[in-house]
């Protein structure tokens, strides 16, 4: 028996893609009615969260951030012992740690997760999931996982699940930032979305092959310090970030988007480094003053 607490949109999914793999599931929400669908596909709904616990192993989180496991599991405690929580919440590294401190109380094994797809994607093959947490955790619960997501494991670090999460967040979070600033800059001035839209989204489905092209190895050149501006300098980048800035100031859009962007080739600039490659940028990032 697995257990799921919280069933919004993507513990309901979970829910779904684990009984249709044959997995018995118990499952607990504070709003007892989201749970009839799932119900009425199979899932047995407990009264308490230490009924739902004491029912299956592992038992799955999908809930609003950390601080929810602590409200629904604080009175529930007695019944973590031997059992594994899997959190697939979204809250801080830091965060994440103090709650493998606080399950390790308990007599509980902690494993951190980040989904990396939309609810209607959970259980499909293009459905991952990173993991951090004791990898012989991850290995022994593996059968039960691939049923959500292809399991990544990233190492011991309970943190480093959570941390790949957010960082697969600030590009796409950027992006769609990007996107919209982008759009606002073309019907601002007199075309629109529907027109535009199309070529945007073939300039942001472009950028990664670009990156791919100019390294067998993408980031290899970047962990071992090297920014060689023979494809793009920091310079001309930043000459570009300008011209964003001046033009999004023209039509009267927001500028703090490409202001921020701006920033970090100035910052590049004035530290001497305007002949690098714009990726000579992340020094500015790491230490920023």
């Amino acid at each position: 028996m697995i257990t799921v607490l919280g069933l919004g949109p993507m513990g309901r999914a979970m829910t779904r893609a684990l009984l249709a793999a044959g997995h018995p599931v118990t499952v607990w929400n504070r709003t007892a009615s989201r749970a009839d669908e799932v119900v009425a596909e199979g899932a047995v709904l407990a009264a308490s969260p230490a009924e739902a616990v004491e029912a299956g192993d592992p038992v799955l989180l999908s809930l609003t951030d950390y601080r929810a496991m602590y409200d629904i599991l604080g009175a529930a405690t007695g019944s973590l012992r031997g059992r594994t929580l899997v959190n697939l919440s979204s809250d801080t590294p830091d965060r994440t740690r103090e709650a493998a401190e606080w399950a390790q109380r308990h007599g509980a094994a902690f494993v951190a997760g980040g989904v990396m797809v939309p609810a209607p994607m959970i259980g499909t093959p293009s459905a991952s999931v990173y993991y951090s947490g004791p990898g012989d955790v991850v290995e022994l619960h593996r059968p039960v996982l691939e049923r959500i997501g292809e399991p990544r494991y990233l190492g011991a670090d309970p943190g480093l699940a959570q941390t790949m999460y957010q960082a697969q967040l600030a590009v796409f979070l950027s992006s769609l930032s990007g996107l919209m600033q982008a759009t606002a800059m073309l019907t601002a001035a007199g075309l629109t979305a529907a027109e535009t839209m199309p070529d945007l989204l073939d300039q942001a489905d472009s950028i990664g092959a670009i990156l791919r092209a100019g390294e067998e190895k993408p980031g290899t050149a970047l962990d071992a310090g090297e920014h060689p501006g023979h494809l793009s300098t920091v310079t001309m980048m930043g000459a570009t970030a300008d011209h964003i800035v001046e033009t999004s100031a023209a039509l009267g859009l927001d500028q703090g988007l490409p202001q921020a962007v701006q920033a970090h080739y100035r910052r590049a600039i004035a530290d001497g480094h305007g002949t690098d490659n714009w990726t000579r940028i992340i020094d500015g990032i790491r230490d920023p003053r």
